[in-house]
C-alpha cells in the first residue's frame, strides 16, 4: 500500500512536468549505472543472519514501445558477512543476481518518468567462506531463481542524460551445507536500493 501511494505522487509529479522533447521513443536504449544496496530481511535462518552489502549496478533497457521495455540488471559482486544470531561474525559469501524484467513506463514524455517492473532473477553465490568460531569448515549456498520486483523513476537532464532512483524486492532462498551436511534454507528475500546515472541512445 505504501509503494502505491508513492506511486501516485510521482505520477502526480510527472503529469506537471510534461516534455515532449525529452519523450522516450520505441527503440531506445538506456543504460544505468550507479550503485545499489542489498539488504536482506530479518529472521533469515534459525542460527544465523545475513548483513547487508552495498556494490556498483548497471543496467541494460530496451523500449519495445513509449511504455514497455525490457531490463536486464547486472552488478560488481556484492559480499555479505554472516554472523551467528546473537553472536560473532563468522563467514562470508559474494553473490552476483542478474534480473531480467519486463517494466512499464507511466509517462515517457515527461521530464519525471516513473516506471514498475516485474520480472525473474537468478542469484549465484561464490566464495563462501568460515573463520572465527567456524575456522576450518566449509560453506556451501545453493544458487537460487525467484521473482523480481521494481518501483523507480528516471528523472531527464536533457535529452541523453539522466538520473534514477529505485527500489526493488528479490525473492532469494539458498540451501545451504556445512562440511557437506544440510544446513536448512537461508532466506535473503532483500529490498534492494539503487541510485544511478543514465544515458539514452
Amino acid at each position: 500500500m505504501k509503494a502505491i501511494s508513492v506511486l501516485c505522487a510521482l505520477l502526480l509529479l510527472g503529469a506537471a512536468a510534461a516534455n515532449p522533447a525529452l519523450a522516450m521513443d520505441q527503440g531506445d536504449w538506456l543504460i544505468r549505472f550507479g550503485v545499489s544496496q542489498v539488504d536482506p530481511k530479518s529472521n533469515n535462518h534459525p542460527a544465523v543472519s545475513v548483513d547487508s552489502a552495498t556494490s556498483a549496478t548497471f543496467n541494460f533497457t530496451y523500449m519495445m514501445t513509449a511504455n514497455w521495455a525490457v531490463e536486464v540488471l547486472a552488478a560488481y559482486p556484492f559480499e555479505h558477512d554472516i554472523s551467528l544470531i546473537g553472536g560473532p561474525e563468522v563467514g562470508s559469501t559474494k553473490q552476483l543476481p542478474p534480473t531480467v524484467s519486463l517494466q512499464y513506463h507511466f509517462l515517457p514524455d515527461s521530464t519525471f518518468q516513473p516506471y514498475v517492473g516485474l520480472g525473474v532473477n537468478y542469484t549465484n553465490f561464490f566464495s563462501e567462506k568460515l573463520y572465527g568460531p567456524l575456522e576450518g569448515a566449509s560453506l556451501s549456498l545453493d544458487d537460487s531463481w525467484g521473482w523480481a520486483g521494481e518501483i523507480g523513476a528516471d528523472i531527464m537532464l536533457n535529452e541523453k542524460w539522466f538520473l534514477n532512483l529505485n527500489l526493488r524486492y528479490i525473492g532469494i532462498e539458498s540451501d545451504t551445507t556445512v562440511n557437506g551436511e544440510p544446513f536448512g534454507k537461508v532466506k535473503i528475500d532483500p529490498w534492494v536500493y539503487g541510485a544511478h546515472a543514465g544515458f539514452r541512445f
